[in-house]
């Protein structure tokens, strides 16, 4: 079976932004949607598995918590927020995303049909705001942290995002979480020494699950579990 891109030359535009984190684009490239930040590629609708792991694997290590809360820090093309929102087995589902044509897309642009039900389902909150400075400021907290803001620890979109795998960073992601919460953190790549930096911050039950992709190096989700 061909791949989606191989009879497709020439992305289409949809939509072109500058935010106040840079330029975002919205491309079609034959059956796909691209999410594309200052000229970094940071997704397409063309799997989800690794990005479903990520709220599959974050329940799994709560070990039964009855409506846990969940913190999704990233709404990209939608596959976290829209498997989180089918499963009823999650109790409010916050959403923190800070580009405001992302949440246009999804609102009443092509990214719409993706996540609809799932914008429209009463647990689901979406929050306009930078995850870093949220995270630091908010009151609120969470028993998971799903986050996929970047394509891994060691590459991020904009070097602001830094400071979200830094020791002080994970700190604030700890301080967020209630106890025996679960940080989930979606990468394009294993990060042995971001495990490190997991277990260096206090935080314990760290591992890496793996997902295969049809080119390249797995995906990965990486898990790590705030002591009770």
């Amino acid at each position: 079976m061909p791949h989606p891109y191989d009879t497709y030359d020439t992305p289409e535009v949809l939509d072109r932004r500058e935010g106040p984190h840079g330029e975002v684009v919205l491309r079609r490239h034959g059956e796909l949607l691209q999410i594309i930040a200052n000229g970094c590629f940071l997704m397409d609708t063309s799997d989800g598995r690794s990005e479903r792991l990520l709220v599959d694997a974050a329940y799994d290590a709560l070990d039964g918590r009855s409506d846990p809360s969940v913190l999704i820090g990233g709404l990209g093309v939608g596959f976290s927020l829209a498997h989180a929102a089918a499963d009823t087995r999650w109790g409010q589902i916050t959403v923190v995303e800070r580009e405001h044509a992302v949440i246009d897309w999804h609102l009443d642009g092509p990214l719409s049909a993706r996540t609809a039900q799932a914008f429209a389902d009463p647990r689901t909150r979406i929050v306009e705001a930078d995850l870093v400075t949220y995270i630091n400021e908010t009151s609120d907290t969470y028993d998971a942290l799903c986050l996929d803001i970047d394509n891994g620890p060691g590459w991020t979109v904009t070097d602001d995002n830094d400071s979200l795998y830094s020791a002080a960073g994970l700190a604030g992601c700890a301080r967020v979480l209630r106890r025996g919460g679960v940080l989930a953190v979606w990468s394009a790549q294993p990060s042995p020494e971001f495990e490190g930096s997991l277990w260096n911050a206090g935080f314990r039950r760290v591992r890496t699950e793996e997902v295969q992709v049809a080119r390249g190096v797995p995906d990965v989700v990486h898990l790590a579990v705030r002591p009770g």
